[in-house]
């Protein structure tokens, strides 16, 4: 009975997959304010990514699956504009050089990052709207935020986009 109940249990579990987009999370310092975000992880896959799976000038949840999370403990300049300490969903739209970065106030944890009609962004509770340059980097094949000293950094295929924080 033992060996068949550890047979059972063993092909159970073996056929658990991991997901493909798993969630992920990022938090440190910058300029004095703790600051983390929650994502979605996705994989390049043999994709392009920018431009066709997140097509340029159509906003994006910047993660997969549920929506990108920005926190933030203490007041902060985004690109010159203030971000209340708070938290919020975090959007961006692609471009080939230029990227739109949105923080926007509807932050419900069990939010999905899209709907039918695409971004699951409410233009009405957009906080912070701002433009930043995308920078080509080395191959990444899982997308990754990375905390920097000037702010942070979404990373993925071969595109980077830096926020400066202050």
């Amino acid at each position: 009975m033992f060996a068949i109940a550890l047979l059972i249990s063993t092909v159970s579990f073996a056929q658990k997959k991991a997901p493909l987009s798993p969630r992920d999370s990022i938090s440190g310092v910058v300029r004095g304010a703790h600051i983390s975000i929650n994502y979605g992880a996705p994989s390049v896959r043999n994709r392009k990514i920018f431009g066709e799976l997140a097509p340029y000038g159509k906003i994006w949840r910047a993660g997969a699956n549920e929506a990108t999370f920005f926190t933030t403990d203490k007041d902060i300049m985004v690109e010159g504009k203030k971000l209340p300490a708070g938290r919020y969903s975090f959007f961006a739209t692609p471009g080939e050089k230029e990227w739109t970065v949105i923080f926007n106030s509807a932050a419900d944890t069990k939010m999905w990052g899209i709907n039918q009609q695409g971004a699951n962004d409410d233009p009405a509770k957009d906080v912070v709207v701002a433009k930043v340059q995308a920078k080509t980097v080395p191959m990444t094949e899982r997308l990754k935020y990375v905390i920097t000293k000037a702010g942070f950094e979404l990373v993925w295929e071969t595109t980077a986009v830096p926020v400066t924080i202050k």
